[in-house]
């Protein structure tokens, strides 16, 4: 069965059932710009031609491209499908659609195991290093996060590690009270040694959850690379087999240059997993496949809205159905 038609078949059984939930509203509603923008595009493609030819490749590879899935996954991407056209003697425009659906899924998953789930430590502490460049919403994510675990019945410790950046120990020290968890900062000292009295907190105090925040200055790679893989030798001298999971929080809204970062990351440290934020400010969702097929780490949470509750594990079947709902 093509996964379009398991898509279908899954979410119109919800949908008869009523039982939709709501991270698949999230997506949903979160979707909707990307949506609009995508989606009526293919449509009013599959309307121009109603057979497949070479003009309607290449308006598809523009739609795709405007998406922001990339111009190097797009031509891949029609190169597989062309691929498909050929060997299954596809003609019919409305039919090729039920193939994106499936390739797009394909370029996700790429027959993986996708781990989009959190690697979390049995023994002691399960501690998550959150990176990315200064603006993306990494400490309004920290801080989601900590709401998350804290409201799992989690013992949750936030670590101020970006000592330096004006206000930035003070801002994590804030989302620790609203968030009703624990914290550990000093501003202007060496941020491996605040991590490391922290993570001594975190054993003391029996803590489940350790989120640490970073610096984000990228513009100096040399230094951040020195920084992290000092930072990630203390973690792993205090707690064995830490970090845990090192995230890298990208804004969806730079598009392109949210990749760019990813590959930055990816260069000076082991990203397992992305947290893609302000999902639902952009018309260029494809960004979440974009990423995948640059720097081959799975998206972990996405930000679907402003709220403590916006931010969602990734799910890439509900991913797709808010994607093409109205294709489903």
């Amino acid at each position: 069965m093509r996964l379009f038609n398991k898509i279908k078949n899954i979410f119109q059984a919800k949908e008869k059932e009523e039982t939709i939930n709501e991270d698949i509203k999230k997506y949903d509603e979160g979707l909707e710009k990307t949506r609009k923008e995508f989606v009526s595009k293919l449509n009013l493609l599959g309307i121009k031609y109603t057979k497949v030819s070479e003009e309607y490749f290449e308006e598809l590879e523009n739609i795709l491209i405007m998406a922001d899935i990339g111009v190097k996954t797009v031509m891949d991407f029609i190169e597989r499908l062309r691929k498909r056209v050929n060997s299954e003697n596809i003609t019919d425009t409305k039919y090729l659609i039920e193939v994106i659906v499936d390739e797009l899924f394909i370029i996700y998953v790429n027959n993986e195991s996708i781990t989009d789930k959190i690697n979390i430590n049995e023994e002691g502490p399960t501690v998550i290093l959150m990176v990315g460049v200064n603006g993306v919403g990494k400490t309004t994510t920290i801080a989601k996060l900590a709401y998350k675990y804290k409201n799992e019945g989690k013992k949750v410790l936030l670590i101020a590690g970006d000592t330096f950046r004006a206000g930035a120990v003070e801002q994590l020290k804030i989302w620790s009270e609203r968030t009703d968890t624990l914290f550990y900062g000093k501003e202007n000292s060496d941020a491996a040694g605040v991590i490391f009295d922290g993570l001594v907190k975190a054993k003391e105090e029996k803590v489940d959850i350790v989120l640490i925040d970073t610096a984000g200055r990228l513009h100096n790679k040399v230094n951040l690379m020195n920084e992290l893989a000092k930072i990630n030798k203390v973690i792993g001298n205090q707690i064995n087999g830490a970090p845990h999971e090192t995230l890298l929080v990208i804004d969806a809204t730079t598009g392109q240059n949210g990749i760019m970062q990813a590959e930055a990351f990816k260069e000076i440290t082991n990203i397992t997993g992305i947290v893609l934020t302000k999902l639902d400010g952009t018309a260029k969702g494809g960004i979440v496949l974009a990423i995948k097929e640059a720097v081959n780490i799975p998206v972990k949470f996405v930000g679907l809205g402003e709220k403590m509750t916006d931010l969602i594990p990734f799910d890439i079947e509900n991913y797709i159905y808010g994607l093409f709902k109205e294709m489903l």
